[in-house]
């Protein structure tokens, strides 16, 4: 009986054993849970680096010029070498100066004196005193600017005892004498003082013609007395009296417009052996961006015939035309920077070609705050002394005189 139950208990362990071990318990299936989208930041698109902007070279005028044997010069006062700031722009950049008004006969011409002596008296300024001795001392060359004018010249020279209130004029003779001895003292007095060497040309006359070809005869006194050869006369005493290294010059101003009657006049002034009374012609170029460079280059090249030195002696190029004037933008600033360009670029040319005798070229101020044409904002530098394209075109740097516009 006992090992019948042993026997029944051992198949009972069997089975159960059999029954766990067989089959392996599955763990229930887990729900998956739903992927949750990522929301990344906003990725910003890459800015590419900008090229640097490349800066205006360091260059000057006077070298510029100087590499095609070319003074190059600016109008002068006292007040433009008193600030040290003005007086290193001019020593930086030019070589010659002008005396923008102590030369003109408004201001060398003694009134008192000459009636106390019966006869005519020049007498230097202290203006044009200080500016010579400046030149001396920082090797300036220097354009004499201008004996016989009809403009800017005291009045009471033509009249009797040096007098306009007695309303009578005198007479050709003594006209002639008064013109012949200021021609005469300025030279001697220019040579006795120590500033002779300085000059290396002198406006004997200026402006004598109108664009219609007709000689200037209103309020123009040298022409009432002496006649219209009063312009042979200035030049025949002043190539009598001038020292030799002192060339002479007639100057006018709209030369584009009067070619044909200054070549004409220009012809006339030789003396009995037919040998020039005059060295060079000025062109005072007062030019506008409207102007047609192509047309001026005829004036340049028609009057260079005649074998005499061409310079341009008051250079200024105004934005817009006579009369309608285009404001300082950044496309008008653009144009005119073209415009010194192409004028300066064909200058240079025709002097490297040798079909032009031009040894100096004169732009009348320094910047557009002190420019007479102001209003036309006709120089190099703006009027904080910033260089405009107009610098960089004098210079011939293309690629910051506004060809970029």
């Amino acid at each position: 009986m006992k090992k019948y139950l042993a026997f029944i208990l051992t198949a009972v362990i069997f089975v159960c054993c059999f029954a766990g071990c067989g089959k392996k318990a599955t763990a229930p299936e887990a729900t998956p849970t739903p992927t949750q989208e990522v929301t990344l930041p906003p990725t910003d698109t890459p800015t590419p680096t900008p090229s640097p902007v490349p800066e205006p070279p360091t260059v000057y005028l006077k070298d510029v010029f100087g590499a095609h044997g070319m003074k190059v010069g600016t109008c002068l006062t006292t007040q433009m070498i008193s600030m040290s700031a003005k007086e290193k722009l001019i020593l930086d950049n030019y070589n010659s100066v002008t005396m923008e008004n102590a030369m003109k006969p408004d201001y060398i011409l003694d009134q008192k004196k000459s009636q106390e002596t019966g006869s005519l008296v020049v007498a230097f300024n202290d203006d044009m005193i200080t500016m010579l001795d400046w030149a001396k001392a920082n090797n300036m060359a220097v354009r004499g600017h201008t004996l016989v004018w009809y403009s800017q010249t005291p009045q009471w020279i033509f009249y009797d005892n040096f007098d306009n209130k007695t309303g009578k004029l005198v007479g050709r003779d003594e006209m002639l004498k008064r013109m012949e001895s200021l021609i005469k003292q300025m030279f001697e007095k220019l040579t006795a003082e120590g500033y002779a060497d300085l000059f290396y040309a002198y406006d004997i006359v200026n402006e004598a013609w109108m664009e219609d070809g007709s000689i200037r005869s209103q309020m123009n006194n040298w022409y009432t007395i002496i006649g219209d050869d009063y312009l042979w006369y200035a030049f025949y005493y002043a190539n009598k009296y001038a020292p030799e290294n002192i060339n002479l010059f007639y100057n006018d101003y709209n030369e584009q417009f009067k070619t044909n009657a200054l070549e004409k006049f220009i012809k006339t002034l030789v003396d009995e052996d037919g040998n020039w009374l005059i060295d060079g012609i000025g062109f005072q170029a007062h030019l506008y961006t409207g102007d047609s460079l192509t047309d001026y280059f005829k004036t340049v090249d028609q009057l260079s015939k005649l074998g005499l030195i061409i310079e341009i002696t008051e250079l200024d190029v105004g934005l817009g035309a006579w009369q309608k004037i285009k404001q300082p933008t950044e496309e008008n600033l653009a144009e005119q920077g073209r415009f010194y360009y192409n004028l300066v670029k064909g200058i240079f040319e025709r002097v490297d070609n040798g079909t032009l005798k031009m040894d100096s070229f004169t732009f009348w101020g320094i910047n557009d705050g002190a420019s007479w044409r102001k209003e036309y904002n006709p120089l190099l530098l703006d009027k904080s002394f910033n260089k405009k394209p107009a610098f960089y075109g004098a210079c011939q740097v293309k690629e910051f005189a506004g060809f970029d516009q």
